[in-house]
């Protein structure tokens, strides 16, 4: 176990333009990041939840999240083009949790597929029977599955900020009916693929967060940023999932569930920064990463 990357690394012959919840992002020295065709992504240990960046870092997770990330790429290759161009010609220092890709201009929209009710699509449903736009069928619950899956974006906030969930009309609205129907047809493809290939392996794909851009070399809409990661996706345990209650989760789940508790003693509605978390807490949010990593890839980390 490695000590935790939670700061912007100095990388010779790269500059660094951008630093997200948990990624930073550099451009060859001397070039502007709003134009570089080129960049490198450095994923940190951070993790963040609630908008907010918490203490201490996760050991490892961002070479596990690298990892997983690059085994998905190469199983979606097919239905769209990804942003990496390569995961071994980056600085040795990051070697394991950087990849080069192509630069893209990013589309402003979360572009969310929903295959299980949870979350913030639940407390939707429950306020007004209907996520994303859809109207979906009464008497629905927690971890109730929707066949099929539907696609519910939301808006791209800045960091500290809130994303908000909209619908496809209001996406549509914002951003033209023509790119967003190819997002939700992609979206759910991916999803699609994804879903099937967890559940070989043992896990509920519940939901997952899907980040698109264009590429600055030829315009192609191409998958970007990190993909069906424990950051950006819930994960559940098949053999223990059960309708009306939330399955143990191979996710950051974990970690919200320690903020909102009593154990934490936050309150989420405060102004308060969140407390650090334990040493239990990092402990055991490794081990569900280590493991979604594992059951995934087939490989041990």
């Amino acid at each position: 176990m490695s000590a935790p990357l939670t700061c912007a690394p100095e990388l010779p012959g790269w500059d660094h333009a951008v630093t997200g919840k948990v990624r930073e992002l550099y451009v060859p020295a001397g070039q502007d990041a709003a134009s570089a065709t080129e960049v490198l992504v450095v994923a940190t240990d951070r993790i963040s939840a609630f908008d907010h960046t918490l203490q201490p870092g996760i050991p490892d997770k961002g070479r596990l999240l690298t990892g997983i990330s690059l085994f998905w790429f190469e199983q979606l290759a097919d239905l769209v083009p990804h942003h990496v161009l390569s995961a071994t010609d980056v600085p040795a220092a990051v070697r394991g949790r950087a990849l080069r890709c192509r630069g893209l201009s990013m589309v402003p929209l979360e572009c969310i597929a929903r295959g299980y009710l949870t979350g913030s699509g639940l407390a939707d449903y429950r306020a007004g029977g209907a996520v994303g736009g859809h109207v979906l069928p009464t008497g629905l619950g927690e971890a109730s599955r929707l066949d099929p899956a539907i696609f519910t974006p939301s808006t791209k906030a800045e960091q500290g900020d809130h994303d908000e969930n909209i619908t496809v009309a209001e996406a549509r609205d914002r951003l033209g009916a023509e790119l967003v129907d190819q997002l939700e047809e992609l979206t759910l493809a991916v999803y699609e693929r994804a879903r099937t290939i967890a559940a070989e392996r043992g896990i509920l794909l519940a939901d997952t967060k899907l980040e698109f851009g264009h590429s600055r070399t030829d315009g192609a809409l191409t998958l970007g940023d990190e993909v069906l990661t424990p950051d950006s996706s819930r994960f559940w345990s098949a053999d223990q999932y059960e309708q009306g209650r939330t399955p143990p989760s191979l996710d950051k789940q974990y970690v919200r569930d320690w903020l909102t508790s009593a154990a934490s003693g936050w309150d989420k509605g405060s102004a308060a920064a969140p407390p650090e978390l334990p040493a239990e807490v990092v402990e055991q949010t490794r081990q569900r990463y280590v493991e979604a990593y594992e059951r995934l890839t087939g490989q041990e980390f």
